[in-house]
């Protein structure tokens, strides 16, 4: 009889546990290779989306500026550009300016998109980051509040106020916040990104970052960061509200199905307090979830800052699309939706990097 030795079966590792060390440490490192390389076929794809939509209009000199030069003229402009070659050659060669970092160049003021974008990109970054902090300081603690007193009146209003903020337009919410508390109360300004004395002071500034809040402190001066500050109250609720009721129903139905699991129920056995399991054993797991969807709303306040930047009249990226969509110059549109689709996917690349280091799940 052939005895087995026990210290064998101990250390000899499970099947899963092999694989899971060839992987790398549960498959993280090729679960970051795989979103890294998907990166690059979703910019294309938006690109390609965007190039031939565009040209479904027409050529862009003659949308933009066509009217407005003889035909000899329009022809010889549209051959300096290269729009009368074939739309397969001009995509193959835009391509190729986007692989080089050139987006194009204006046709109503002859500007290089990149310019545009490194010049106003700060400002809509600043307001995106206001939003998701109004964003996630108001849907978080309401959710975790509705969760806690599910279907009792306090639930059943903030289930309702997170399909009223997530359906209205962002254009009517901001032209309603204006009304209420800059016109009615007088407590805020109507928009712009800062007063003319401020803006004199940001001005002088040497090497600007176009963020306003970190040109505000460098300055020292509390008048101006206040000023600063009080401009983007307004414009980052309207933005935010917009994605706070998302989060505010994710997290409550997230909480929910925690609330209700095993290890809370075995928590509660224990006499763990119903505070204590609320603030971590159940909203831990329900915040997994929201760092998911993050990139995803991102992206929609990117889209959201078009209407917002437009109502409060806050330079940014947004404010200059809906310029130049006013004045058909489909080339700096087509180049500012193209730089924001990269944003957007490196974005959703490392809000899924951080997820999958949050919750190993997520890897698999």
């Amino acid at each position: 009889m052939t005895l087995t030795n026990p210290e064998a079966i101990d250390t000899e590792p499970t099947k899963p546990q092999a694989q899971r060390r060839a992987n790398g440490g549960g498959g993280l490192g090729r679960y970051v290779l795989v979103r890294f390389l998907l990166i690059f076929p979703t910019v294309f794809i938006l690109v390609t989306l965007v190039f031939f939509l565009m040209r479904v209009v027409g050529n862009p000199i003659t949308a933009s500026v066509g009217g407005r030069l003889t035909p000899s003229q329009l022809q010889e402009r549209l051959h300096a550009a290269g729009y009368d070659r074939p739309v397969i050659v001009q995509y193959l060669e835009y391509l190729g300016q986007i692989v080089r970092g050139d987006f194009g160049t204006t046709s109503t003021d002859n500007r290089p998109v990149t310019e545009i974008i490194l010049q106003y990109g700060g400002a809509t970054a600043e307001l995106v980051f206001y939003a998701l902090i109004v964003a996630l300081v108001l849907g978080i603690p309401l959710g975790m509040l509705a969760a806690y007193l599910r279907d009792k009146w306090p639930d059943v209003l903030l289930r309702a106020l997170a399909i009223l903020t997530y359906a209205t337009p962002v254009f009517f919410g901001g032209l309603l916040l204006k009304l209420v508390f800059s016109v009615w109360l007088g407590w805020l300004p109507l928009g712009d990104r800062a007063s003319t004395r401020a803006q004199l002071v940001l001005d002088r500034i040497e090497n600007p970052t176009g963020i306003y809040i970190i040109d505000a402190l460098r300055t020292g001066n509390g008048q101006i960061i206040s000023d600063v500050l009080q401009h983007a109250v307004l414009p980052a609720l309207t933005l935010g509200l917009l994605t706070a009721g998302i989060f505010l129903r994710l997290v409550r139905a997230n909480m929910i199905g925690s609330l209700g699991s095993e290890y809370v129920d075995a928590a509660r056995s224990r006499g763990v307090r119903e505070s204590r399991l609320v603030r971590t054993h159940a909203f831990r797991p329900a915040l997994v979830p929201i760092i998911t969807v993050m990139g995803l709303q991102i992206a929609m306040l990117l889209g959201g800052s078009v209407l917002t930047e437009t109502t409060f009249g806050w330079r940014g990226l947004g404010f200059e699309l809906n310029q130049y969509l006013s004045a058909r110059d489909f080339v700096a549109v087509q180049g500012i939706v193209a730089m924001l689709a990269v944003i957007v996917a490196v974005t959703n690349f490392v809000v899924d990097v951080i997820a999958a280091l949050i919750d190993p799940r997520v890897r698999f």
